[in-house]
């Protein structure tokens, strides 16, 4: 006597309860003050080093802190807000100006 086996189907008993209720992570401006101690090359030069921007968006941002008085750098989480401001502050003095004392002046604020 043989006995034969037939494949079981299983389903599942239970549910599982999925969140769906994520919490996004509010944005942050980076916001670079215009000043009348620094070089637009300064500018470009600080704006590549510390963002990787390419030298015509760096002149794009120099153009606008110059004529607006601030330009919005970037929009991103608040804990990389506040380390491209930090960079920022620590670039130091434009070597093309002589009376330059020190970084330029960035801002972050919730965007």
């Amino acid at each position: 006597m043989t006995t034969e086996t037939t494949p079981t189907e299983t389903t599942p008993t239970s549910t599982t309860d999925v969140d769906t209720n994520t919490k996004t992570i509010p944005p942050w401006n980076v916001i670079l003050v215009n000043d009348d101690d620094h070089s637009f090359d300064y500018v470009i030069m600080m704006l590549i080093s510390v963002f990787g921007f390419p030298p015509t968006r760096g002149m794009q941002h120099a153009e606008e802190v110059d004529v607006a008085g601030r330009a919005i750098l970037v929009t991103t989480s608040q804990e990389l807000a506040e380390l491209r401001q930090e960079q920022i502050h620590s670039f130091g003095p434009d070597p093309l100006v002589k009376h330059c004392k020190g970084s330029m002046t960035c801002d972050i604020e919730p965007a």
